[in-house]
């Protein structure tokens, strides 16, 4: 009996719910997929390509199939279809993150601490953003240093400036958001300058089926936009409860006795396509709107579609 072919271009949920989007990206940010080997990941990026031209081996079932597809789009860009880096991937920012998190919100009272763990964190981050980039909008290594270095300035100038000013006049837990600031402001410098280009040049929008249409200056403000709200808010549980949860939990016997030991641990622990409209596209990127009116006529999509980064 021929098992039945699925489509590997059509989502298994659907991406216009916010149900479906948060199932789709669970399924391929897992944090074991961070953890699986090249050669897994290559023999799955293989698998995949010969699905789609139909050599696959006899026999592969659709739990293969789909189990070799969540690997491939967790560990290869969606642009370039190259392997990331490990620690650029999606799949590994839970992980990444929690320690970072947890290191940032434990040790914030001494400058050395703010300095060093905001230095890691805007490394991580950098890696990240440009990992995640939209490859089609090319960065030199110059753009890639100024951005790094001065969103890694941000970062010490807003929490050694807001260390200093609380530590005189703000309560302890106050104290605590420092590092949160500091990782809004980073974030707000960093994903712009990291992904300039696409500001400068627009990005590659498609229509329905995948067709380059037109690149778009809008495109980009709003996708990279986009990018840092939502990098703020996957930080914010994190960031803006524990200081809560540790001020209170530090004034526990178990805490006063061995809290030198698990403070830093314990916080680790706890902090464990998008599209455009046409008719927008006509009043804020005219040019753009144009190039899309000369190749459709008539007929013009409703909506273009982008790779905005993650």
């Amino acid at each position: 009996m021929e098992t039945q072919r699925v489509d590997l271009d059509q989502p298994i949920w659907n991406l216009s719910t916010f149900t479906g989007r948060l199932q789709y990206y669970a399924w391929i940010t897992n944090p074991l997929l961070s953890i699986q080997s090249e050669s897994t990941l290559f023999s799955a990026k293989d698998l995949v390509q010969k699905y789609r031209a139909g050599t696959e081996p006899p026999g592969t079932t659709v739990t293969q199939i789909r189990r070799a597809q969540q690997l491939y789009l967790s560990a290869f860009h969606p642009d370039t279809g190259e392997l990331q880096n490990v620690i650029g991937r999606m799949s590994f920012q839970v992980p990444g993150g929690m320690v970072l998190i947890g290191a940032m919100t434990t040790f914030y009272r001494s400058n050395i601490a703010v300095i060093f763990w905001q230095w890691a964190n805007q490394s991580f981050n950098a890696l990240v953003n440009y990992t995640n980039r939209n490859a089609a909008a090319d960065i030199s290594k110059k753009q890639l240093g100024f951005a790094y270095i001065s969103a890694t300035s941000c970062a010490l100038v807003t929490a050694l400036g807001l260390k200093a000013v609380l530590s005189q006049r703000a309560s302890p837990i106050h104290q605590r958001f420092v590092p949160f600031a500091a990782v809004c402001a980073s974030n707000m410098v960093n994903i712009p300058l990291m992904r300039q280009s696409e500001i400068q040049n627009g990005v590659v929008v498609t229509d329905e089926d995948n067709n380059p249409v037109t690149k778009s200056k809008y495109a980009a403000f709003k996708g990279i936009g986009q990018v840092v709200f939502s990098r703020i808010v996957i930080c914010s549980p994190s960031m803006v409860l524990l200081p809560f949860l540790m001020e209170k939990l530090e004034k526990t016997a178990f805490m006063v006795r061995y809290g030198r030991y698990v403070n830093a641990p314990f916080q680790i622990l706890l902090s464990g396509l998008s599209s455009i409209t046409v008719d927008k596209l006509k009043i804020i990127d005219s040019e753009a709107y144009e190039e899309v009116k000369s190749k459709y006529g008539d007929n013009i999509p409703k909506k273009l579609y982008f790779n905005k980064g993650l």
